[in-house]
Parts: structure tokens; sequence; C-alpha cells
């Protein structure tokens, strides 16, 4: 009850200050983030089965790895290699949770990590819980894509691309959804599914679920846990987000030494998107993973 007495100060106390013309929400942008929101509400009319759970869990869990070892580890930090075919296809699953483009995301993220908690970073708890939630990438301030950012993932066309359509890969993996949701209500009748509740489930449910497990690396790793190194931002380790988001919880660390593949340095810090990432490094999907050196092992408490 406590922690939740303090998120809930944090987040009205957020709604004091009087946000400038560039800060304000953009209502075209949001108007289909509240939509999928609202059409959550949908499952009362289509319905629950086991097989909706399980497949909501597993394209929650794919876009989660797509988001924290792709989005980040790769687009943002480059911090291991891979070819131009794995990069397109994690890419675009990335696409599929709905959270803008490559390029927008890396770029935004980048500058995060060069102003993290300063007035020019765009989601700092500092400059309001909600804001560093949610409302920073609702804002007009941050529409488009810092292209100047990210120089190095520009000489990609169909990265480009699935940036500048970043509502394409998301409607078409939607149809996926509804499509297989048909399929199986006519060849797999026993199965108790129908279109409309995989559409609901595997892509509205799962996909909202993914928004706000990612959005508190932002909001609630800056604000709860523990510190391992001294940094000039507020970043904290946090075992809890660490387990919900694939181990982008132990948030402390990579502010420390971002360059790393590995976010848990030690071995008791699960680290789920590491392991898949060395998983497909001995089947050559990826190489050249970089590691944590130890002398920034030896500087953490």
């Amino acid at each position: 009850m406590k922690l939740v007495g303090q998120v809930l100060r944090l987040w009205f106390d957020s709604w004091k200050a009087e946000p400038s013309e560039d800060d304000r929400i953009d209502w075209v942008r949001v108007l289909p983030f509240v939509g999928m929101h609202m059409a959550c509400f949908a499952v009362l009319w289509v319905g629950v089965s086991p097989f909706a759970l399980l497949f909501a869990a597993i394209l929650f869990g794919l876009r989660m790895f797509a988001i924290t070892a792709f989005y980040h580890r790769y687009f943002s930090h480059r911090s291991f290699q891979t070819s131009r075919p794995v990069q397109f296809l994690f890419a675009a699953l990335g696409a599929s949770a709905v959270q803008r483009g490559p390029l927008w995301w890396a770029a935004h993220h980048r500058r995060h990590h060069r102003f993290s908690d300063e007035e020019q970073d765009g989601h700092s708890p500092r400059n309001g819980f909600w804001k560093s939630h949610m409302g920073w990438f609702l804002s007009r301030r941050n529409l488009r894509t810092r292209t100047e950012e990210v120089p190095d993932l520009m000489k990609f066309p169909e990265l480009v691309w699935l940036d500048r359509f970043d509502l394409a890969v998301p409607v078409v993996f939607a149809a996926m959804c509804l499509g297989l949701g048909m399929a199986l209500e006519a060849w797999a009748p026993g199965l108790g599914v129908s279109g409309g509740q995989l559409l609901v489930w595997g892509f509205v449910v799962s996909t909202v679920a993914l928004y706000h497990a990612t959005f508190t690396i932002n909001s609630l790793a800056h604000c709860f846990g523990s510190r391992a190194y001294d940094t000039n931002d507020d970043s904290r380790n946090n075992l809890w987000l660490a387990i919900l988001t694939f181990g982008e919880g132990w948030h402390n660390n990579h502010h420390f030494y971002p360059g790393s593949v590995r976010q848990g340095f030690r071995w008791w810090q699960v680290d789920l998107s590491y392991y898949l990432l060395r998983l497909m490094a001995s089947m050559r999907l990826v190489w050249n993973l970089r590691p944590v050196p130890r002398r920034v092992l030896e500087q953490g408490s």
C-alpha cells in the first residue's frame, strides 16, 4: 500500500505544472492510443479461453524480446551484431508492439542517455511521473524521428520505411491475429476460440500490457529500487521490473555502462533477454555480444 501511495502521489504531482506549447498532448496521436485501451473492454463480448490466454502471453513475450533485445540493446546501443535479414525481422516484430518505428525509438532513447534526468530528457520523472510514463511520447515535441541521432540506421531503407509507415505492421499483425482465430474457429472448434477473441486477447490486451510494462522503465525504474552505481541520474535496479521486462529492470547497471549486451551484471540478476541472445549467438544468428568489463563489475556494490 505504501508503494501504491507513492506512485499515486507522483502521478498527481505531475499534473501541477502548466505544459509548454510543444509539450501539449497531440490529440491525433492520442486517440489511437486511448482506443487501444478502450478496446480491452471487448473481452466482455468475445470471452476468454485457455488458448487465447496462452496466445496473448506468447505474443507479449515475443514482442517484449523484440523491444528489449533489438529496439533497445541492438538499435539503440549496438551492443551486438546481426545479419540484415535478422535485423529486419526483429525490427518488424518490434514495430508490431505499436511503439513506433525502430529509428524513432532508438533516436529518443539515445537522447535519453545523453540527457538522463536533465531538462532535455523527454521522460524523466523529475518532470512529472505521468509524463515520464507515457505523456512524453504523446506530446507534439516528440512526434518526429530525430534522424540526427541515428545516422548509422538511416542507411537501411527498410528501417526507414518501417519508421515512416509505423502503423502498417500493427495493422497487418492485428489482421493475422483475426485470421488465425477465424481459421481455428472453423478447423479446431474444440479450442473454443474465435477471430474476435484472438484479435482482442492476442493483439489488443497483450499490446496494452506490453505498453505499460515497457513504460515502467522510464517511470518506476527512476523512482524505486537500489543503486549499485553512483550515476548522475536517478536510475534504479529493481528485480520485479527486471522480471517483468526481461532484464530491463537492472536500470542503474545499464545507465552506468549502457554498451553491454547484458544488463543483469551479476549472475543472480535475472536477464532473460541476455539469455535468449546467448541462445541466438549459439545458433550464429547474432554475434560479437559486448560483455561487461571487469573494471565495471569491480566498481559496483
